[in-house]
């Protein structure tokens, strides 16, 4: 019997979030929903969330995006991993993507908006700091 060489992603609570910007440069957020049971509630943050069982950071990002926006994007690339120390634990992969669409045209499933933002926004919005780490870290690699 050959040894199992998948990769095994329970054994860490994982997460995956993309960071969506436009032709413009700027920056797709998500407003959370103000609820209890919700990590990070009333952030803006980035599109994403946990992985359910067996599933890895990639296919996990790609069926939240579908979930929660109905957003389908194109070559979707993946940037680094970080933790969520302070609210769900979970080792998160950041993904980017470049989508032009109307975020106002998305059907939203979760959360309370999306909305485009320029980057010199992001420091008056509240934004989970690993993101606000996440995005900075990415936003350092491209051109203003």
């Amino acid at each position: 019997m050959e040894p199992d060489t998948t990769p095994h992603y329970a054994a860490t609570p994982r997460g995956a979030v993309a960071i969506i910007t436009n032709g413009r440069g700027q920056l797709l957020l998500h407003l959370r929903d103000d609820l209890p049971h919700v990590t990070w509630p009333g952030y803006w943050s980035v599109l994403g969330g946990g992985c359910d069982p067996g599933e890895n950071p990639r296919q996990a990002i790609v069926r939240e995006l579908d979930e929660e926006a109905g957003l389908s994007v194109d070559q979707l690339s993946e940037l680094f991993e970080t933790r969520d120390e302070h609210g769900s634990g979970q080792l998160i992969t950041f993904f980017a993507a470049t989508w032009d669409g109307d975020e106002t045209a998305l059907p939203l499933t979760e959360g309370i908006r999306l909305q485009f933002f320029d980057r010199e926004h992001l420091n008056m919005l509240a934004v989970p700091p690993f993101i606000r780490d996440g995005i900075h870290r990415y936003l350092t690699t491209r051109p203003a």
